[in-house]
Parts: C-alpha cells; structure tokens; sequence
C-alpha cells in the first residue's frame, strides 16, 4: 500500500493486490488555502493597502508575493491546493479508482487529467453528482476573481527556510497547484462508472470490489476487495449516527485480512448533538439582538442537518420572520439533489417519498419563503436582502466564495456572529486575515464520522486480523496529549502510515481456485487411501486467462493423414506415454526387515538418521535409505538384486 496523502480525512491511497493497482479516494488538502489572503468579490481597500513582507536583514525581496496582515504574513495570489504525491509511484499504472464520498475525490482532475490515467472510476450517483457541484463551485469560486500575479519564489525551499511561521512550515509547498478547470472536471467525471450497495465489481478477473453503506453522506461508501481467499476491507468516512444517509452497513466487513481505516472524526471531543444545541441558541441569541448570523459551509452535507434542526427550532424559538439566504454557485442543484436520492436516504425519510411528502423539511422552508437561495450576491439577492438574518455560504476556510464578502460587510459589528460547523480548518487560522474583528465568532464543528470510542467496539465485532491507519491514529492529538482514550489501541498494533509511506501489507497469498472442466473430470479414477479419502491423478492443461485459470484434457494428436510418399520420420507427433503411477504410503521397518529375511537376506545392519534410516546389506554390498518421501537402492551392477529390492519397497505401497 503507498499512501499519497498526509490528511486523515482527506485520504489517498494506492493498493496493489493480485496484479491489481487500485487508488482508494483522492482527497484534496485544502488546508493549504489559509496560507493565502482571501479573494474579495468586490475591491477591498483594505487588502489592497497592506504592507509587503521584508525579512528583517532585507535580504529577502519578495514584498510582492508577501502581504502583512494583523502581524502574519500571508501569499498575495490566487490559491493553490496540496496535491496528492505524485512522484511515489507511476499513476498512469492505476487500473481502478474507489471513490468513498464527495469530500474525497476533489483531487479526481488532477489525477486523472494530467498524468496518463486510462482506468475507471467506481462511485455511487449521490457521489458523483454531489462531487460535481462542489467541483464546479470550487472552479467558480476561482474563476470569479481571477488574480493577475501568481505568487512562485517563496516556494523556493531556500527563500521558504527564512520565512516566519506557518509559511516555513508549510509542507510539500512545490506540489501545491491551482484550481483546475471545469473542462477537467467535465472530463474527469466522465470516467465515472456509477456502482450501488452491495454491487460485485469484477476487476479483471482477479478481484471483486464491493462498495457497502457507511452512514457518513449521500451515496457514502466503504468497499470491500477480495479474491477467492484474501480480503482488504477500506472503511473511511463511516457513521453510526441516526442522520439522512443509510445507515452503515457492518456485518459486510468481518472476516477481513486487512482493514485500512481512515477519515475518522476530526472533532472526538465534541458531540455532534451538543453542537447543534450550541448553533441553535448561539443564532437565536445573535437574531434577537438585532444581529446577523454567517454560517461558513460547504453547499452539501452537513448543510441538510442545520436546516432540518432550524426547521424544528425556529417556531418554537419564535424566529418565524427572519429570512435565511442559502448562497452558492450550486445551491439550487445541491436542495433538488437531496431530494431526488430517495433509495440512499435513511428509511424514515425513503418512506416519505412514497406518501408523497419531501424527504427533507428544507422543501417547505423553500415554499414558505423562509429560505432563499441565490447562485451569489449580485443580481436578485442584492434587492431582496434584508436584516437581519442568516446567511449559508462558502467556502468554509473564508478565503474564497461569497463568505468573504459578508466578512468584509459584517465584521465591524459585535451585534453580528459567525458560526463555524465545519471541521476541516481551524477557525482561528480561518479568520487570521480579517483582524482586527469585532462581530462574534462561535466553533460548533459537527463532524458526525466515527470517534474512537465507536471504532474500537465497531473493531472488536468485524475483528479484522490487522488494522492500518494514519499514524495520527496511534497516538493522542498533540493538544491533548494525555488523552489515551483518543486513539486506537488495538492487538496487535495497528500498522501507522504517513503521507510518502510505503507498507507490505501482512498477508500471503498462498492460494488460487482452479476450476476442473467437467469431461476432464469424468476421467478420473478416484481410490480410496484410507477409509473417507480417495485420490486420482490428473494429467491436464493448466489455462490461465483473465486471472482465471483452468484445468482442460490433454489434447490427443490429430490422426495422420493417410500418405503415399512417406514423410521423414521426425515430422511424427511425439507419443503420449501414459503416466507412471504415483506411489504413497511408508514402508515400515520391522515388517521390511522380516521380508528381507524370508527372501535369504539375512546380514542387515540398521542405522538411524535425522530422515530416516539406512539398510546396509552387507553380503550384497547394498545400501537402502528408506525416508519419509523417498526409497533409494544404491546397488552396483546387480540387476537381479536391484529389481528384487524394488519389487520387495512396492508392495508396501500403494499405487494411484
């Protein structure tokens, strides 16, 4: 297994089994965004008067690509992602791509567009339609306000050595790319093969791929990948909670020779249900004050849960009047797409589709008015938009999308707050670029994947032979190092992988399955070696094709055409000989030793060896090593006494 990415949740890894190259997911780091300043939609005379940065003996000069902000520096250009590894091993070898959840293919157009990928992709339709919207709201995040200058010399590992923190920190900075194109996202997902639970892939013959439920999102799955006698399981992004995915199917993955576990909560300590709480009474708090709420969100996800718990929330909490504005490039799509999903939603919420009623309650927020959603701030939003209220929007790390803008318009005010409820980015980092900030800022990070706790009783009953995870796994999160509880303590130890890590997985393929066609087998002669068991020799062709093999006649030479002039004798097909018979058994010395004597051998001295033992014959000058798999008569220019011997072994043996 290489692994090609250092995020836990954001995984991407490369098995190899059974002649076999299969990525699983390519999560793209976005984490490498916060080093960046944020892309106004409209001109910020703030960000545009910041100072550039001079290291302190000016020997660095790069005050273009650097920008001071609230005493961090920051890289003035358009941001850049941190790729999968690439150079590990050979990409374009890679025959399949499993793809787990929406979160984790973002990287699919890096992978598959730029480095001679031929293979197929495996991914359920919410996966896949979900993927894209958010693909094509990242390129049009991007593309929306385009930076002139790309910022390059402060990856130079020299220049970045000198930096201040987190800049020099930074990991794998040459890697790190821009957005790629909505024709690559077009092309990429066109190499999509749409799969659903419990559906057998076949991968050349040699493998079976199976994706199952994990109860994290829409069309979220773990796979199984097994052949007649080994199985990997890979579990990532996986939740037992009661949510609107289907639930997470278990049972499937027992019996597993390997489970690799990725993407487990990013938040163990925070109980999502609680968080929820918060975010419901932190928001009612700020709208009766008179202030506006700002939800930094992606456009799918956990999205679904804050409007349906609102929903239930805003008439008891009398907040029926304020309007909540849902603002994404692809919000409309993301509302419809939840409810068309009906057979990957939980079964209280399939049910509904049948009576008719929408599955989700964001369907009557919209029909009441209650919610809007806009493709972004210009056009109908800007006349229809009154305060206070509550705004959705992205992109979470607040560095790109129409979050920004809100950031600019509402940070000033202490009456306003925004609520963080994605995990995937430290809000302090997040909101570094808009100090000094007066509105509120609440953390509710709902992250509803498997905590520690979970996964080690969810281990004990599939009771995998071995676990590989990230090595972040194995030990306590470095804030709080005392925490033994979260992480996995397992026996035996699971196997930890880092970003560039290559692991022999520990097990051997010691079988395959051959199938018999059924005329050779009505050829054979079973006999019986002991009472139960019987034995016949097979003489066949081994054909192995597409990783299936199988065992065929022997074919028989075809008849000579009947000939005047007689062709050279070489040109006959060699004769097929019928087999010698293949001999079991042992041959006990006591016995031996007697019949030896009834035929006038009489002088026999028996020595013991580690095998076995040897007759030396000392008349006949013959030596016998009778051994547990083999009878040598070592007996010089005696025929006679030769054949005697053998014919004396053999009838100790039996023949097939």
């Amino acid at each position: 297994m290489y692994c090609l990415s250092g995020h836990p949740t954001l995984p991407c890894n490369v098995l190899k089994f059974k002649s076999t190259t299969i990525m699983l997911d390519c999560g793209l780091d976005t984490t490498s965004v916060l080093q960046f300043l944020p892309l106004p939609l409209v001109h910020s005379p703030r960000l545009s008067k910041l100072p550039g940065w001079v290291s302190k003996d000016s020997t660095i000069n790069i005050e273009k690509e650097l920008k001071v902000c609230a005493g961090r520096v920051f890289v003035d250009s358009q941001p850049e992602f941190c790729l999968p590894e690439k150079e590990l091993l050979d990409l374009s070898t890679i025959d399949v791509i499993l793809i787990s959840n929406y979160h984790c293919m973002m990287a699919l157009p890096y992978i598959t567009e730029h480095t001679g990928f031929t293979g197929t992709v495996y991914a359920t339709e919410p996966t896949l339609q979900i993927g894209r919207l958010l693909m094509e709201e990242l390129v049009n995040f991007m593309e929306r306000v385009p930076k002139a200058q790309s910022a390059t010399c402060w990856k130079n590992k020299e220049i970045q050595r000198l930096l201040p923190s987190p800049l020099k920190d930074a990991v794998e900075v040459s890697t790190w790319k821009r957005c790629y194109s909505i024709q690559d996202v077009n092309s990429a997902l066109s190499k999509v093969q749409l799969v659903g639970y419990s559906q057998k892939v076949e991968l050349f013959g040699a493998v079976q791929v199976t994706p199952l439920s994990s109860g994290y999102s829409l069309g979220s799955s773990n796979w199984i990948i097994q052949s007649h006698y080994e199985k990997v399981s890979y579990v990532s992004g996986s939740s037992l909670l009661t949510t609107h995915p289907q639930p997470m199917d278990q049972s499937a993955l027992k019996n597993s020779d390997v489970l690799i576990l990725t993407g487990l909560t990013q938040m163990p300590t925070a109980n999502p249900d609680g968080m929820l709480g918060d975010f419901c009474s932190n928001l009612a708090m700020t709208i009766r004050a008179g202030g506006n709420v700002l939800v930094p969100c992606y456009s799918s996800g956990v999205i679904y849960d804050l409007l349906e718990c609102l929903y239930q929330f805003i008439e008891n909490a009398n907040l029926g009047s304020t309007p909540f504005y849902f603002i994404s490039p692809v919000a409309n799509s993301s509302l419809e797409f939840s409810q068309i999903f009906a057979e990957w939603l939980c079964h209280n919420k399939q049910s509904k589709v049948y009576l008719p009623e929408p599955p989700f309650p964001h369907a009557e927020l919209i029909q009441t008015n209650k919610l809007k959603h806009y493709p972004s701030i210009h056009g109908d939003f800007s006349s229809e938009f009154r305060q206070p209220c509550v705004v959705f929007t992205g992109h979470p790390s607040l560095r790109f999308g129409d979050v920004v803008h809100f950031m600019e318009l509402w940070g000033k005010s202490s009456l306003n707050t925004i609520i963080f409820t994605e995990p995937d980015f430290s809000y302090l980092d997040a909101l570094a670029p808009y100090q000094p900030l007066a509105m509120k800022c609440v953390y509710c990070p709902i992250d509803t994947r498997l905590n520690f706790h979970q996964v080690s009783k969810l281990l004990k009953e599939v009771q995998p032979l071995h676990v590989v995870c990230p090595e972040q796994y194995t030990q306590p999160p470095p804030a709080q190092s005392h925490r033994s509880d979260l992480m996995l303590e397992l026996q035996p130890p699971p196997m930890p992988y880092c970003r560039c890590s290559v692991l022999g997985l520990p097990f051997r393929r010691r079988w395959e399955r051959i199938q018999l066609l059924p005329e050779l087998a009505k050829s054979l002669v079973p006999s019986e070696i002991k009472p139960g068991i019987s034995v016949a020799t097979v003489s066949a062709v081994l054909q192995s094709k597409d990783n299936k093999h199988t065992l065929q006649p022997v074919p028989k030479p075809p008849p000579l055409p009947p000939s005047k002039k007689r062709k050279r004798v070489v040109e006959e097909p060699p004769e097929l000989l019928a087999p010698k018979p293949l001999l079991s058994g042992a041959v006990p010395l006591e016995a031996f030793l007697a019949m030896l004597h009834k035929h006038g051998i009489t002088e026999v001295k028996v020595e013991e060896t580690a095998e076995g033992h040897i007759l030396h014959l000392q008349a006949e000058d013959t030596l016998i090593q009778l051994e547990e798999d083999g009878t040598h008569i070592v007996c010089d220019d005696n025929e006679p006494l030769r054949t005697t011997l053998r014919d004396l072994v053999l009838r100790f043996l039996m023949k097939l």
